[in-house]
């Protein structure tokens, strides 16, 4: 894992690339690099790229990047790992390849020598990648399927510029200081920001599974490939005809999916919590013959501690496990580091900081974790609830207007009571194109981003925002309503919540974190199977624990499911009161955020009307733009 700059522009200061390499050294703090290249075919151009590692494979100076291909002088910079590369070496070789290093960069290089664009579709892994095509004098940037990692972009006159975090782009002094509109809509919509928009005005993210190439001035994106969009492709007739016989090989993508991810010239730890899906991954390496080495976090304070499960996890498959001890004390006093290193403002992540900080304390360098289990399994409450609230929509639909605004009316004056009814009343109103999936995951409703958001510049990204989530809604016709919620949770909350705060604030601590579930031929396998099937038992993610080999404790299988939470609710009615109370109430609003309105959402926590997660929410785009803007 590693972090990396480009650019392309009329001159290209060493001093500029140091800046980027400065930005992105948490990334990569094994080693530093960068290159200028002169265009061929016009004398005032110049391709900059600069690169920090994190050495993982091949840890030898021969994996030092940029990395240039001596047969045809492309230059690469690689954020990721590419986990069939002594496969795809092999075949290469075979064709009459010759290699000088043990890593997967030069493998990407040689297999882009050999197919030309078309190696994506070969590369199984996390990545984002830019190449620079000597022959073509063009830039090409790749990001991997499901978008397990980030690379973002932006253009200004004819300069071209891209980065592995927002922030990066920032200190270039290309980028204006200026928050996006539907950037900043979508966060207090969310929680989080939504692609392909960034909280920066122009910068943009390259899609998951496109290629974005820049060649004389002009930028081209187009999808390469997509276990998502094949699956939406698929019949979904043929699948139900079939009665589910897709999850007949499961249990050996899973198997392929959790050793594949084992690729490393340093250890390979397993972040367990004692949950089903930590702990299933553990389960299927003790299957297959590998001892796992697992690390878990416990708590001094019982009411969060959940150490007995994780023991009875290591104890069953005898793994070697590595407690590291933490206090909420030692929690709340890392929180305004967390907030320093978000590379956009989240209404999440702080708990992926601390577990990266303690792990990376105790010597860890790769972890795998459980995140996607949720999202292909269908663990989530939202499985069973987003579909129900589908019917109840189109019954709703169904009513005729003079029943429908009584109804409304009703709905409407019990929404004060509490977030829950305002969703029940913004479902009935059916208010733009919302859908109950949004719904759910929706943070402040549409009338309350308005009074919030100062200026008139957000009915653009209002429009905006709506053709995006419907054009998603669109694209899931075919699915059946377990397998929309599933496709909705990996393209959304997933890709730009999960995977994002897990990338940088796990990078914050050079710590790469792995994710077998979302294992491009594991992910495919997952949508062909019908979401009845999912569902069906009595046991939680059943499918799941069907295909590890082995049985689970039954303790872990029928405790409660529950996250890794920290008590944001105490703190903020406690210790951090006085901290967030005054950056709320203050004058100077760097988000441009209605102070009054603000004030509103604070004192109605206080009164137990609202959760704690908007009043926090709030917060962190107040204190993210204070420190980046």
């Amino acid at each position: 894992m590693c972090g990396i700059f480009g650019i392309i522009s009329r001159e290209v200061s060493p001093e500029l690339l140091e800046r980027a390499q400065r930005s992105l050294a948490h990334r990569g703090p094994d080693d530093t690099g960068s290159v200028v290249i002169q265009c061929r075919t016009d004398e005032t151009c110049h391709v900059g790229l600069a690169h920090t590692r994190l050495s993982i494979i091949d840890l030898s100076p021969s994996g030092h990047q940029p990395m240039r291909d001596p047969a045809t002088q492309n230059t690469i910079i690689f954020n990721g790992e590419i986990y069939n590369f002594r496969e795809l070496r092999r075949e290469l070789e075979m064709a009459g390849s010759e290699f000088h290093s043990q890593s997967d960069t030069e493998v990407v290089l040689a297999a882009y020598r050999t197919w030309g664009d078309a190696c994506l579709h070969r590369l199984r892994g996390m990545f984002a990648f830019a190449l620079w095509d000597d022959a073509k004098q063009r830039l090409l940037l790749a990001r991997d399927p499901l978008g397990i990692k980030p690379l973002y972009y932006y253009q200004t006159g004819g300069t071209f510029l891209f980065a592995s975090e927002v922030r990066t782009l920032l200190q270039t002094e290309f980028v204006p200081r200026r928050m996006d509109a539907t950037g900043a809509l979508s966060y207090l919509a969310f929680g989080s920001v939504y692609e392909p928009w960034t909280i920066i005005d122009g910068v943009k993210a390259v899609p998951p599974g496109h290629q974005l190439t820049f060649c004389d001035g002009a930028v081209e994106i187009r999808e390469n490939w997509s276990p998502l969009r094949r699956a939406i492709g698929s019949n979904r007739h043929t699948r139900e005809e079939h009665n589910g016989t897709g999850s007949g090989n499961l249990a050996m993508y899973m198997s392929e999916a959790v050793l594949s991810h084992l690729v490393s010239d340093v250890p390979v730890g397993v972040f367990l919590s004692g949950g089903i899906d930590s702990s299933s991954l553990v389960a299927v390496l003790s299957h297959n013959g590998v001892r796992a080495t697992t690390f878990s976090l416990v708590f001094k304070e019982e009411e969060f501690d959940e150490a007995r499960y994780s023991r009875e996890v290591a104890r069953r498959f005898d793994t070697e496990h590595h407690e590291i001890p933490i206090s909420l004390d030692d929690t709340l006093a890392i929180l305004p580091a967390a907030l320093a290193a978000m590379d956009q403002p989240t209404v999440d992540g702080i708990n992926t900081y601390l577990v990266s900080a303690k792990a990376r304390e105790a010597g860890v360098k790769v972890a795998l974790t459980g995140l996607g289990a949720d999202e292909m399994f269908a663990g989530y409450s939202n499985f069973r609830r987003v579909p129900k609230m589908e019917r109840v929509r189109a019954h709703l639909r169904n009513l005729p207007p003079v029943t429908m605004r009584p109804l409304v009316a009703a709905v409407a004056m019990v929404a004060c009571g509490g977030d829950r009814r305002r969703k029940l009343a913004e479902l009935a109103r059916q208010e733009g194109s919302v859908h109950p999936y949004f719904l759910v995951r929706s943070l402040f409703g549409r009338e309350e981003q308005r009074a919030l958001l100062l200026g008139n510049q957000y009915g653009n990204a209002e429009h905006e925002l709506d053709r995006i989530l419907s054009d998603s809604i669109a694209a899931t016709a075919t699915l059946d309503p377990v397998n929309r919620v599933s496709y909705l949770e990996c393209c959304w909350y997933m890709r730009n919540t999960l995977l994002r705060d897990s990338d940088f604030m796990s990078m914050a601590h050079g710590l790469e974190l792995r994710v077998p579930f979302l294992d491009r031929g594991l992910v495919e396998a997952c949508f062909q199977i019908p979401g009845k099937q999912k569902l069906s038992g009595r046991l939680p993610k059943q499918l799941l624990l069907a295909n590890l080999g082995v049985e689970l404790p039954i303790e872990i299988v029928k405790r409660p499911k529950r996250g890794f939470t920290l008590p944001f609710e105490r703190w903020l009615r406690g210790e951090m009161r006085s901290v967030v109370e005054e950056a709320l109430h203050a004058k100077r609003n760097p988000a441009s955020l209605d102070t009054g309105k603000v004030e509103e959402v604070w004192n109605r926590f206080l009164a137990g009307e609202t959760s704690w997660s908007r009043p926090w929410a709030l917060f962190v785009l107040q204190q993210w733009c204070e420190e980046n803007l």
